[in-house]
């Protein structure tokens, strides 16, 4: 699915990443029909890259990729992550593939730790046998209840290993940890990005998939209520899909940021409840605000430091959380 808004912001993203970089290379993008990935497929065949899609379709959506169906540069290939084999030698892997959803991946926690830690090491052999740069999408998540923040890429994390979230934290801290030894052992170019909520057109607000942002637009533009869990107070950091997706190309690209583990998301730091008023002053709903109970092991806090993003590869967010969102629900709006 390709759209005026989507194409606009494409042609951002190209605007601040060297595509020559990617040109004539060969990708694989795990979770490619996903939110963050199918953004990343649509930058590497506009690059010029030569690009491979894996996913299983499990909270992919294949709308997000069919106008690249037909685009010689560009395969699906639907499978598990964990299950995957290739002979081809790809010059880059991006291992996108998990559950990021907190209400779909407790659900489903089996698999996804599974994909965290068997469909991480297969990547990881595939990349040590093809020579390929690696980058795994990790996630905040690793810091859990951040005492620290703005949370630095130092900072070791408070989480619960055995609580609700677990099956995605500690999957992704193991990842990390998995990957940090095959660059120690094998000499494997591996890049660590760790990020932090991000949103715009794609995101899923369905069933389970739905996340704050994409819940609360989807809430309000059906005049439904909308629900806030606990009393809002707790923060999340939004960072629009372009800027996301320009700081992991970057990050795929740059030497330095070899064997390094690098915070992705905006400093701007934002409270539920403020989301769910902008949400409301945006869409013009007459929607009211509901409290819920708070779910277990909710982050009170969520913001990066992103000093060594910017260090490495002279990132900065381009996109205001204003701007963003009245994007996004311009694209929500105009869904069929």
């Amino acid at each position: 699915m390709m759209d005026n808004i989507i194409s606009e912001d494409l042609e951002k993203t190209k605007n601040a990443v060297k595509g020559d970089a990617f040109a004539e290379k060969k990708a694989l993008v795990t979770g490619g029909a996903g939110f963050i990935g199918s953004w990343l497929c649509d930058a590497l065949v506009d690059f010029g890259a030569d690009v491979t899609a894996v996913d299983d379709l499990s909270t992919g959506r294949i709308k997000n990729i069919d106008h690249l169906t037909k685009n010689p540069r560009f395969k699906l290939v639907k499978s598990d992550v964990c299950m995957f084999e290739s002979k081809v030698k790809f010059d880059f892997i991006l291992h996108m593939a998990g559950h990021a959803s907190p209400d779909e991946y407790q659900v489903h926690p089996i698999e996804t730790l599974q994909t965290s830690a068997v469909g991480t090491e297969k990547m990881a052999e595939l990349a040590r046998k093809n020579d390929s740069t690696l980058l795994f999408a990790s996630t905040s998540e690793v810091y859990g209840d951040a005492e620290i923040v703005p949370t630095p890429e130092s900072y070791w994390g408070k989480v619960n290993p055995v609580g609700p979230r677990s099956c995605y934290d500690e999957g992704k801290r193991f990842a990390e940890a998995l990957l940090m030894a095959y660059g120690k052992q094998y000499g494997l170019d591996v890049r660590v990005p760790r990020i932090f909520n991000s949103y715009g057109p794609r995101l899923r607000e369905d069933g389970l998939y739905g996340r704050a942002m994409s819940r609360f637009i989807l809430q309000a533009t059906t005049n439904q209520p909308i629900t806030v869990y606990g009393d809002g107070k707790q923060t999340r950091s939004f960072c629009y899909i372009t800027d996301t997706v320009t700081g992991l190309m970057l990050l795929t690209t740059n030497s330095k940021a070899k064997g390094e583990v690098v915070n992705v998301g905006n400093t701007q730091e934002v409270s539920i409840l403020e989301l769910a008023k902008k949400v409301k002053e945006t869409t013009k709903c007459k929607s009211t605000i509901e409290f819920h109970p708070l779910p277990k092991d909710d982050p009170k806090r969520r913001c990066p430091d992103t000093n060594k993003l910017e260090r490495l590869v002279g990132w900065k967010p381009t996109v205001s959380f204003e701007e963003g969102l009245k994007r996004t629900v311009t694209w929500f709006s105009q869904k069929p």
